[in-house]
């Protein structure tokens, strides 16, 4: 079943002299489950990609498409509050809330909607990212990899269509790193979620089910 679909994706900044093509008419679909890294060197659009798969900015033309909804007939309130309930986004650097605990940013995304977490369900969200003794810790008194299991945590919490992870494991040592990859199957394989990975590190992104590779805005492999 697809999940997500891109449709002759532009993204163009500046004019003229000053003009930028970022994305070059993108266009690729991805199955629901399906576990995606996407490569490409620095400058390749693979950022600007991931950004306009998740709402956050617009594009110049072209479709996004999940669960069936064009994402961009939304106006800007529909789709933050799409882009809330329904996209993951994991960050390289956490973009945690520092006067928040553990279980205090992980539940965010579901205060900000109004809506109430189960005990039992966030019990086992932190037993399965390894916080469960670190709930009430503020982000302060985390290594790097705890502070990252816990904005996959802040992801997972509101059973979102995809996850979007950007360079995840960026900003982390080769152990940390490890382990975030190892969380992110975890939740691909167990909890079926879509996941959509951009990464620089190929050895990283071996572990996802396709590779898409980018190169100067444009998919060079791995369409489908």
């Amino acid at each position: 079943m697809e999940i997500l679909r891109v449709e002759n994706l532009t993204k163009v900044y500046g004019k003229d002299t000053t003009k930028v093509v970022a994305l070059d008419h993108v266009s690729f679909s991805v199955e629901k489950g399906e576990f995606v890294a996407i490569v490409g060197a620095s400058g390749s659009g693979k950022s600007t990609l991931l950004h306009l798969i998740g709402g956050v900015d617009r594009p110049t033309s072209g479709k996004v498409y999940i669960d069936d909804k064009d994402i961009f007939a939304f106006d800007d309130d529909k789709l933050a509050i799409f882009r809330r309930r329904q996209v993951g986004l994991i960050y390289q650097f956490y973009n945690l809330i520092p006067i928040l605990n553990v279980a205090e940013n992980i539940t965010l995304p579901m205060a900000l909607d109004n809506r109430e977490v189960s005990k039992e369900k966030l019990d086992e969200l932190l037993d399965l990212l390894g916080l469960s003794n670190r709930r009430n810790h503020l982000p302060n008194e985390l290594s790097g990899g705890q502070q990252q299991r816990t904005s996959i945590g802040r992801a997972l919490i509101t059973n979102p269509t995809i996850i979007l992870a950007d360079e995840p494991t960026g900003n982390l040592d080769s152990k940390a790193s490890d382990e975030i990859v190892a969380l992110l199957k975890k939740s691909n394989k167990e909890l079926k979620q879509t996941i959509i990975m951009i990464t620089h590190n190929l050895e990283i992104a071996k572990c996802a089910d396709r590779i898409i590779k980018l190169e100067d805005g444009r998919i060079v492999a791995g369409a489908k």
